[in-house]
């Protein structure tokens, strides 16, 4: 970890451009060459060849689940090491990696001592969420969520009352998984380390559905009651239509009966918590 190329997100979270500059000064501190800078998504990401001609040797990302994920999906032919730094608002890889240490305790971390580990994702066609994947009516509240957190109040609401509506629906069905035969709001996908384990969500009545909205705005997926946990290697959403999902909060369409399976990155991650897998 010497040459870095640092990735932010100016609308995630916590990554603000005050504690970006705090960050590059704990880089100079550090003795660290700064090589790049990408401010997405306003910039592009960098593409390998480019980290390669820049002599990067790591990629450091502040920012939320989302943008890390398009980073890493990016990136993922790339040989060069990752630093995940909590920039967003439930920083659930960066915890993965780091606990609750801040950013600037991670670099100095990092840089004294970290080892590279692989991270286990879900995979959906060429999609990938290190943290999550969500299907189902469901899903439509994350809309409401972005629209929340950009601060537009009237396509906040549409997007709640289309969120509600969906919720009330059919739901979504799975194959594979076993004792999962019903129809779901909200059908969770995580990695880990025996295959995918999924939690399915039925919220039937008015004050669940509220529960499942409220804690899915304010950042807990599975948070809301009447969750049943499986475990499974391999699923597929029921259906003939496609079915909106979301990769580590990030929307996507998948067509009906797509393959969702596991698998597990190369050790690319730079980890300070010692009992990161």
């Amino acid at each position: 970890m010497e040459r870095l190329w640092f990735i932010t997100n100016p609308d995630s979270g916590s990554a603000t451009q005050a504690k970006c500059d705090a960050l590059e000064a704990v880089f100079a501190e550090r003795g660290l060459h700064l090589a790049g800078r990408t401010a997405f998504p306003n910039e592009p990401i960098p593409k390998a060849d480019a980290l390669d001609a820049a002599d990067v040797d790591t990629v450091v990302l502040f920012a939320g689940d989302g943008t890390i994920n398009a980073a890493l999906c990016a990136l993922a032919d790339w040989e060069g090491a990752f630093l995940i730094l909590p920039g967003g608002t439930m920083n659930l890889l960066a915890k993965a990696l780091h606990d609750d240490a801040d950013p600037a305790a991670i670099v100095h971390a990092a840089h004294q001592a970290s080892r590279r580990v692989a991270m286990n994702f879900v995979e959906a066609g060429p999609h990938r969420a290190f943290v999550g994947l969500i299907l189902g009516p469901a899903a439509h509240w994350g809309r409401a969520r972005e629209a929340a957190r950009a601060g537009r109040v009237a396509r906040t609401w549409n997007a709640i009352r289309n969120a509600w509506r969906r919720s009330f629906g059919r739901g979504i069905g799975v194959r594979g998984v076993a004792e999962m035969r019903d129809r779901y709001q909200a059908v969770f996908v995580a990695p880990a380390p025996d295959g995918l384990r999924v939690d399915a969500i039925d919220a039937r009545d008015w004050s669940a559905i509220a529960e499942l909205g409220w804690n899915w705005l304010t950042g807990d997926w599975i948070a809301a009651r009447a969750v049943t946990h499986r475990h499974a290697s391999r699923l597929e959403p029921v259906g003939t239509r496609p079915v909106l999902a979301l990769f580590d909060g990030e929307p996507v369409t998948l067509e009906s009966g797509v393959a969702i399976t596991g698998g597990t990155t190369a050790p690319v991650f730079l980890a300070t918590r010692s009992d990161a897998a």
